[in-house]
């Protein structure tokens, strides 16, 4: 049995313990109004895309030597004083574009997974990066396709070879839009995987389920229990 409460014994009453007191606390060292610092700054991002543009950039030369070998030749002929086609109903310049474009698709597609896999969380200097730097390879293998190959002399090189001599015309994106083919798979992959697998940041306003713990013994007077 319990003693009654009296004037000369004041209770020693705490402070009811409130969980919705936690919940509107920051946990966590988070910073006011919800916002959270993480991640490298963006001078450590903008030198991350830096590397990785000049990086898929190079990659171009290997996109232009697969395209110098798995190109199909234009066959010339020359009659000693103009040089022609030597099949005019081949179709072998559609096919140089078409290689073209399905090895920068393909090499697009490696570039964007890679560059997601490398970093997950992403970022728009990162994104300007690939794209800037699959621009660039693309060129940089055009450039090396035309150089690597046939002689871009034809006139000079018809002359050398003879009259009647069949030889290969030189490597020529008829279609420039193909150039634009490695930065649209490139984009296209790193957004999609971004989309699906990228990492979430968490809701700061979300309110975090907190478990009812009871009523505790110290949340009533000195000498009271609630179950006497």
């Amino acid at each position: 049995m319990t003693a009654p409460l009296t004037p000369s014994q004041p209770p020693h009453h705490q402070p009811p313990h409130d969980p919705w007191q936690a919940v509107a606390q920051p946990s966590g060292g988070m910073p006011p109004h919800g916002h959270e610092e993480d991640g490298p700054g963006m001078k450590t991002e903008v030198r991350q895309a830096a590397v990785i543009a000049v990086a898929v950039a190079a990659s171009g030369i290997l996109l232009g030597l697969l395209w110098m070998w798995l190109a199909p030749r234009v066959p010339l002929i020359s009659d000693g004083e103009a040089v022609y086609l030597k099949d005019t109903e081949g179709e072998q310049a559609i096919g140089v574009d078409g290689t073209f474009t399905m090895l920068a698709l393909g090499f697009g597609a490696v570039s964007g997974a890679v560059v997601f896999l490398l970093r997950k969380r992403g970022g728009i200097p990162l994104v300007v990066g690939l794209a800037l730097g699959s621009l660039l390879g693309a060129l940089l293998a055009w450039w090396a396709g035309i150089l690597l190959g046939p002689e871009t002399d034809v006139v000079a090189h018809a002359k050398a070879i003879g009259k009647g001599v069949v030889f290969d015309a030189p490597l020529e994106l008829k279609a420039k839009g193909t150039l634009l083919a490695w930065p649209v798979a490139a984009l296209a992959v790193h957004l999609g995987l971004t989309a699906l697998f990228g990492p979430r940041d968490p809701d700061p306003y979300a309110v975090p389920p907190t478990a009812y713990e009871g009523p505790r013994s110290d949340d009533y007077p000195e000498g009271m229990n609630p179950g006497s």
